[in-house]
């Protein structure tokens, strides 16, 4: 118990003097940083998306047809149902 609360005070004392740090005047350090740190965070972005394989033109045809007649399929079935259902209604009235 006693050496997590030595923990806590010292992760208290840390934050503490950290915030000192940032008040003392980096302010123009700060905002170079932010600049860098734009700069390199979309160098970053670009490396990844250079990783990222992308799908050929064929690949693409493929399964654009396929998400299509999934789409008629299930419009179909949809339709099905909903005319059994009418139906159904019909003859119980």
């Amino acid at each position: 118990m006693a050496k997590e609360k030595n923990e806590k005070k010292e992760k208290k004392e840390k934050l503490v003097k950290e915030k000192k740090v940032k008040k003392s005047g980096k302010v123009k350090k700060e905002k170079n940083d932010k600049k860098v740190k734009k700069e390199s965070l979309l160098k970053g972005i670009s490396k990844e998306l250079k990783l990222v394989k992308w799908p050929t033109l064929k690949e693409i045809v493929k399964y654009t047809i396929a998400t299509v007649v999934l789409c008629v399929i299930l419009v179909l079935f949809f339709e099905l149902l909903t005319f059994i259902a009418a139906n159904i209604k019909e003859w119980v009235s």
